[in-house]
């Protein structure tokens, strides 16, 4: 029934029928730890929180009916869904994870799970034949930023995992950036989806959480046994606010990317900015392929509401920063509010300075998480700042 329903219809219904007992419009948030049984071994079809919740199930159901797949399994963090997912490898596996990774993944790799026995090789995912050149007879999977944080480069999640399946390597995407919205990643052959739900899909700054998508059962199990054995789970309390946001997803990001989208049109030839990345540009290098990749669930191209900006010196940087109002310099992306951020410093610092001069994150890099305030007032605040 749910996948006959489109996106915005799904996100208000799915995993949101109202309560048996009182009618309730809004489920009950089920804050309990554990379970009154029948009898020994005979209960309800829930026993201990940990291993399931009533909550915590209707967000799975929500959200995988987004990404149109058949699992949804729900982390405490972004970073713990990752976490969960290579756990399901072994020592002596290798993964491809992109060059461009938000630096709290790169962190997780070399300095916690490579201790484990699990190798790494950061790539260019941008370009299939540096993909394809990194593969060993031990890969397992290839992890990958779309578009990537914060220089938004693209990778071709068709051509991706065209390669993976004629190597028999499963394909990550890390969807964070585009949210369900924006972007298909199970529908273009990806296996697993993932997302830090603190962003788009909480959308307000105010809980922390991941999740991981497939359609596979046999993988979905391995991580279902994950969730339940490590226990990073998000709270019913947190479950049910991701519940609540869902339902104005749609109406969110397509806002946000909206005014993003004219912000850089507007922003693009200004005196003070020496370089503006954005995918929706033509000036972007791979614009075309964002066209066909990055679209809402009416088809149509959807850009994001990121924006990096040059600005030449760290000086600038700074000036610019005493300057803004409306934007928060604070970390994260994808809330209601505007924030600005420099990836440098803030969400890349664990990179090894060599490693983000290779990738041309620089000191005067200015990561702009646009909202949904009045575009007028945004672009005044930053024309004022520059």
């Amino acid at each position: 029934m749910s996948k006959k329903l489109r996106f915005e219809t799904k996100a208000i219904h799915v995993g949101n029928k109202p309560d048996e007992e009182t009618g309730a419009v809004s489920p009950p948030i089920h804050v309990t730890s554990t379970y009154q049984q029948d009898a020994v071994g005979k209960d309800k079809g829930y026993d201990y929180s940990r291993a399931v919740n009533p909550t915590r199930q209707r967000y799975e159901e929500n959200i995988s009916s987004l990404e149109g797949g058949d699992y949804g399994i729900a982390f405490s963090s972004g970073m713990a869904a990752i976490t969960a997912l290579f756990q399901t490898l072994s020592q002596g596996d290798h993964v491809i994870v992109g060059r461009n990774v938000y630096g709290g993944t790169y962190r997780m790799c070399v300095e916690v799970l490579s201790r484990h026995g699990i190798e790494f090789d950061f790539v260019d995912t941008r370009f299939s034949d540096q993909i394809e050149s990194a593969i060993q007879s031990n890969t397992k999977w290839i992890f990958v930023e779309t578009p990537t944080n914060p220089l938004l480069e693209i990778c071709d999640i068709k051509s991706t995992s065209t390669l993976c399946k004629k190597n028999g390597i499963q394909l990550v995407v890390d969807n964070t950036f585009m949210s369900p919205y924006g972007q298909s990643p199970l529908a273009l052959g990806a296996n697993l989806v993932m997302h830090s739900a603190t962003k788009y899909i909480g959308g307000h700054s105010d809980l922390i959480g991941g999740i991981l998508i497939t359609n596979n059962s046999d993988l979905a199990d391995s991580l279902y046994f994950i969730q339940k054995s490590g226990g990073a789970i998000p709270s019913p309390f947190d479950c049910w606010l991701l519940l609540r946001s869902t339902k104005t997803l749609g109406l969110r990001v397509q806002k946000q990317s909206d005014n993003a989208l004219e912000l850089c049109h507007r922003l693009e030839s200004h005196h003070a900015i020496e370089s503006i990345i954005y995918p929706g540009l033509a000036s972007h290098p791979q614009f075309e392929l964002a066209k066909r990749q990055q679209l809402n669930p009416n088809g149509h191209p959807i850009f994001g509401s990121m924006i990096s900006i040059r600005l030449g010196s760290i000086e600038a940087r700074d000036q610019f920063l005493s300057k803004i109002n409306l934007f928060t310099l604070a970390e994260s992306l994808g809330g209601v509010e505007s924030l600005v951020c420099i990836p440098y410093d803030m969400t890349h610092g664990s990179v090894p300075v060599e490693m983000k001069d290779m990738m041309g994150l620089t000191e005067d890099l200015i990561r702009l998480s646009v909202g949904i305030e009045n575009l007028e007032d945004i672009y005044a605040d930053i024309s004022e700042a520059l």
